[in-house]
């Protein structure tokens, strides 16, 4: 028989800059159980790690905590409500993880998508966001809805590295 392995797990938090090293931390410290490599374990974090600062940033346009000097404005940025969630599904071998946002959506995903493309340059924002999610995972899917948020499905096999077998 077969002992088929599922673990799941889900934090929501308030979309705050401070939240995002919290999100990442935390789905890293959720695959550890399995020995990832330093590779696959820096390749999560930055997946989550722009996932989450998209849904802070772009979905619920809370910059504060993010940009550089030039774009800093002298009055503090209002903070608007929000919350993110992460979930994260452990099936085999296979991390799921879903970055959801409730706040203002894509309006056209392939534009956004697209590498450099950015809504806020004065925040000297890359627009690499969705191509770093891409590079450093095997599936990226991206759903959204105008005023209704938007979902972030990414998925990453683990332990496809080659394990050497030593005999003593």
């Amino acid at each position: 028989m077969v002992n088929e392995m599922k673990n799941e797990m889900e934090i929501v938090f308030d979309a705050i800059s401070d939240n995002e090293s919290f999100a990442r931390v935390s789905v890293a410290a959720f695959v550890a159980h399995l020995n990832p490599t330093l590779e696959e374990i820096s390749d999560i974090k930055t997946a989550v790690s722009e996932a989450v600062t998209n849904a802070i940033i772009h979905g619920y346009e809370n910059v504060s905590g993010y940009g550089g000097t030039k774009a800093a404005p002298a009055t503090p940025h209002e903070i608007h409500e929000g919350k993110v969630k992460v979930h994260c599904l452990l099936n085999q071998d296979t991390l799921h993880i879903d970055v959801i946002d409730w706040g203002k959506g894509i309006e056209n995903i392939d534009k956004a998508m697209e590498p450099l493309f950015t809504t806020k340059p004065e925040l000297e924002r890359s627009g690499m966001g969705f191509a770093f999610m891409e590079a450093f995972m095997d599936e990226l899917h991206v759903e959204s809805e105008p005023q209704k948020g938007t979902t972030i499905r990414m998925s990453k096999k683990m332990g496809t590295e080659a394990w050497e077998v030593r005999e003593d």
